[in-house]
């Protein structure tokens, strides 16, 4: 086997990324402290083709030389928003259609290994759901409880070791890469 190079992999320009069409789902950063934790973040939504990123609270937005120095210019090609109120963001959502998970270990959350993605009308969705949101909280204080109040569902990543969580970038890879295989890799 030999490794490819970066010619060889025909990745997009950030101008045919922007144009190109996206994966339904918005990433919402709840109060992310860390720049390096949204830089990668960032960084993953590239590699998804995330449509948009919200920034909220205390989250830092681009430009900014941290974030670039783990997205390493996924903040220029992905769309990101900026709200002061998290609750805010997911209301925008919750109005455009949008079904909203919020990411965090709360009582009666589903594995995510169970996910299934709900595309006919519920109670709190007339129409059929096509886009989706997830939630990530605070490093340290994870998800708001406001948010998960407002949010549709919580997903939840098993975890086996002593540890009772993730880090918030390495988090959001796993459930972007699980939403990307759902709807643009099985179509179940």
């Amino acid at each position: 086997m030999r490794k490819l190079k970066t010619i060889e992999m025909h990745r997009l320009s950030v101008e045919q990324f922007r144009e190109a069409s996206k994966l339904p789902l918005v990433v919402v950063l709840d109060d992310v402290r860390s720049l390096y934790n949204v830089g990668s973040v960032f960084r993953s939504c590239d590699a998804f083709r995330v449509e948009a990123v919200y920034l909220c609270g205390i989250t830092a937005t681009p430009p900014n030389a941290e974030i670039h120095k783990t997205a390493l210019g996924g903040e220029d090609s992905v769309s990101w928003k900026y709200f002061e109120h998290t609750e805010d963001a997911v209301a925008e959502l919750k109005q455009r259609g949008y079904f909203v998970y919020s990411i965090e270990q709360v009582e009666g959350s589903t594995k995510l290994q169970d996910l299934v993605l709900p595309p006919s009308p519920t109670t709190h969705h007339p129409s059929p759901i096509t886009h989706y949101a997830v939630i990530f909280g605070n490093e340290v204080k994870g998800v708001r409880q406001t948010v998960v109040d407002m949010s549709d569902g919580c997903l939840e990543i098993p975890q086996f070791g002593t540890k009772h969580s993730l880090n918030v970038s390495v988090t959001a890879g796993i459930v972007v890469w699980e939403f990307a295989r759902k709807l643009l890799l099985n179509k179940e």
